[in-house]
């Protein structure tokens, strides 16, 4: 009797079945979910891809699958956020930036790229901050801000109007002295009797100052809050009394050398001494020119861009082999039996004479099909600096030797070694857009057979085989290029076999042998580039910066207020206006009256009367009749009134005689307008001599 097998397994097979098809069971569900995440992160969604890789290894953390594809998964979101914040850095956001940085940070925060990254955001931020805590003039308009302006106190801050009409130097200044209450001391070559003519409106003490001296070839020293020294604009008075500072400039990335000439071309800078050792310049000149210096290295003392190169090189070959047919003998030889034994040469053919011979077995068939491929990885991830050419070779070198007759010392030998395998050369260069431009040069190479030296010696050579391409190509960061096409296809066809017989078309095969054999091998080289750190360039304007005139590099800029009005000139004679100061919200004047400082009994006086409003005017021009007299008075003009009537930003002259009861007097002539215009003009004119 035979036992009947059950339907159902036992117990102890059943569980046995099943811790056999627990593992497969883990490895179809681990390959299920890299996939997933796979198909997630080709459509962009990078995070979604790393939360459900996160979800199914805190299960089993021990899965080598899933840690590999997880920390891939990882470096592509990190690498994402790490464009996003740079591409909002460069459109001036910066809290979208380190808020992006935070969550690259989570992830990898040691990260070569995050590194880089905080660093631009923290610069960034830094500089927002000092840009936010400027005054709003200089906020808006920091290119016309004069350096060392905050060193001034209070006083030259306040606003002035200021008209003067061929006055002296000195009188000018004694007028800003007495309205603002700064002292001006006059170096002992200024010429303070120089005649000028100034016409100021809604200036600063400090750009009125400025405008004046610029004009005057005049430079001004600031020796306390309330004291300023005035000296001629000279290359001798400029060594004299400017101060100078020595500061010493570290430099982290830019070359020391290159520094230096940038500076002596930029500044003029006097003194300029370089550290190779520190990689610093000391600097010795006017406060304003190392301040210059400062800011112009800090545009170029920036960190090289750097990426990471992720190479993979394939060689894929092929090769198939087929032989078929009979293998007939190829030689028939004569001999005799109990071979070593002489034969006279009368022996006849039989018997004990010659006999014919054929190898053994005479006929072989050869059924042969062989096939095979090959595939060579070689994946280096190179990490280089921009513009520098990194370089990596795999393979082997092998050993040539070459011998050389010696005269009385027989045969010298050296080797040589012949380099195969596979070399790479790349020269990235990282663009501002955030692309790569990569020069790749690509050998491989193999060993195709040794070729023995020369007869009588025993050295070698080898036939080697190469493949070569040079390319460069321009990349997106992250973007993936395929080269391919390094193909090296043979084909060979070959037949032995019984002669003319053998190359019969399908009887050929029962008459030799025929052997088709083909290889085939293609090069294929991925190449991707990921940038870790690029240059964060200054925008336009921090880049820009004022840089002074030809002959004084880094002085401050002569830059007005958009409300300021100035014109200043030359003259002749002494002639005086009024002088006059504001507050700084008091809106100009509409009617200016500018007349000669001084006038000569039996002379004339030309008095000119501005109208600086929108409005036509209307008014009369009033003084003292018995001591003035309008020489173009209209009949029926009542005595020591002159009517006008003035287009709006126009001006209009008036000629006075002087009498002679104003002889030794200071006389008074005012300019009245009624609405819409409404107000006047005072001028006083100091006169002089006695009538004739």
């Amino acid at each position: 009797m035979h036992a009947e097998t059950p339907f159902f397994p036992q117990p102890a097979r059943l569980r046995h079945r099943l811790l056999w098809l627990l593992p497969l069971a883990l490895l179809c569900a681990c390959a299920t979910v890299v996939d997933e995440a796979e198909r997630l992160a080709q459509d962009g969604r990078y995070e979604e891809a790393l939360a459900l890789l996160d979800g199914e290894l805190a299960g089993r953390p021990a899965d080598p699958a899933l840690r590999t594809a997880h920390e891939r998964q990882r470096e592509r979101v990190v690498m994402q956020l790490a464009a996003q914040a740079e591409l909002a850095l460069g459109m001036a956001r910066q809290d979208e930036a380190a808020a992006l940085l935070a969550r690259a940070q989570r992830l990898l925060p040691r990260h070569p790229r995050v590194l880089a990254l905080a660093e631009a955001v923290a610069q960034a931020q830094a500089a927002q901050q000092r840009l936010a805590a400027l005054p709003a003039p200089q906020a808006v308009a920091g290119a016309a801000a004069a350096p060392g302006a905050s060193q001034l106190g209070p006083a030259f801050q306040k606003t002035v109007n200021l008209e003067f009409r061929d006055a002296t130097l000195r009188q000018v200044f004694e007028a800003l002295a007495r309205s603002s209450g700064v002292n001006f001391v006059f170096d002992k070559d200024v010429r303070s009797d120089t005649r000028i003519t100034v016409f100021l409106r809604q200036l600063s003490l400090d750009e009125a100052m400025r405008v004046i001296l610029a004009t005057q070839q005049l430079d001004r020293k600031l020796l306390n809050a309330q004291t300023v020294l005035v000296y001629p604009n000279t290359a001798a008075k400029q060594r004299e009394h400017q101060e100078l500072i020595t500061r010493s400039l570290y430099l982290v990335n830019a070359d020391v050398k290159q520094a230096q000439a940038l500076v002596r071309t930029m500044t003029k800078t006097r003194d300029l001494h370089v550290d190779e050792r520190l990689n610093a310049l000391v600097v010795r000149d006017t406060p304003e020119v190392v301040d210059q210096i400062e800011r112009l290295l800090a545009t170029i003392d920036l960190a090289e861009p750097e990426v990471m190169l992720a190479v993979e090189v394939l060689e894929v070959s092929a090769d198939r082999l087929d032989e078929l047919g009979l293998n007939w003998p190829t030689t028939l030889s004569l001999g005799v039996p109990g071979g070593g034994a002489t034969v006279p040469l009368s022996t006849p053919l039989g018997g004990t004479g010659f006999r014919g011979l054929v190898a053994n077995p005479a006929l072989a068939a050869t059924l042969r099909s062989a096939s095979g491929s090959a595939r060579l990885l070689a994946n280096p991830t190179i990490r280089a600096r921009n513009r520098e050419k990194a370089k990596v070779q795999i393979g082997e070198r092998l050993p040539v030797f070459t011998t050389a007759a010696v005269a009385n010392a027989g045969v010298s030998a050296s080797v040589s070694y012949l380099d195969v395998g596979l070399k790479l050369d790349v020269e990235p260069s990282v663009q501002l857009d955030g692309e790569v431009t990569i020069k790749v040069a690509l050998e491989v190479s193999n060993l195709l057979r040794e070729v023995d030296g020369p007869a009588g010696s025993a050295a070698k050579a080898y036939e080697v085989g190469t493949r070569i391409t040079t390319t460069s190509l321009r990349l997106k960061d992250g973007q993936t290029q395929v080269l391919a096409g390094l193909i090296n296809d043979q084909d060979r066809q070959n037949v032995v076999g019984l002669p003319g017989v053998s190359r019969m078309p399908l009887l050929g095969a029962l008459f030799g042998v025929q052997r088709d054999q083909r290889s085939k091998s293609e090069i294929v080289m991925l190449i991707t580039p990921r940038i870790v750190r690029n240059l964060q360039a200054p925008t336009g304007a921090a880049a820009t910066q004022p840089s002074g005139t030809e002959s004084q590099p880094g002085a401050a800029p002569l830059r007005l207020a958009e409300q300021a009005r100035a014109g200043v000139g030359g003259g002749r004679g002494a002639a005086r206006a009024a002088t006059t100061q504001n507050a700084p919200d008091a809106a100009p004047a509409a009617l200016v009256l500018a007349a000669s400082e001084r006038a000569a009994v039996g002379g004339t006086l030309s008095v000119t009367l501005h109208n600086r409003s929108g409005q036509v005017a209307r008014g009369e021009l009033v003084y003292d009749a018995n001591q003035l007299q309008g020489t173009s008075a209209a009949p029926g003009a009542a005595p020591g009134r002159l009517p006008f009537s003035m287009a709006p930003q126009s001006e209009a002259a008036f000629v006075l005689r002087v009498l002679p009861a104003a002889a030794g007097q200071r006389v008074v002539v005012q300019a009245q307008a009624d609405a819409p215009v409404a107000g006047e003009a005072v001028t006083q004119i100091d006169t002089e001599g006695t009538a004739r």
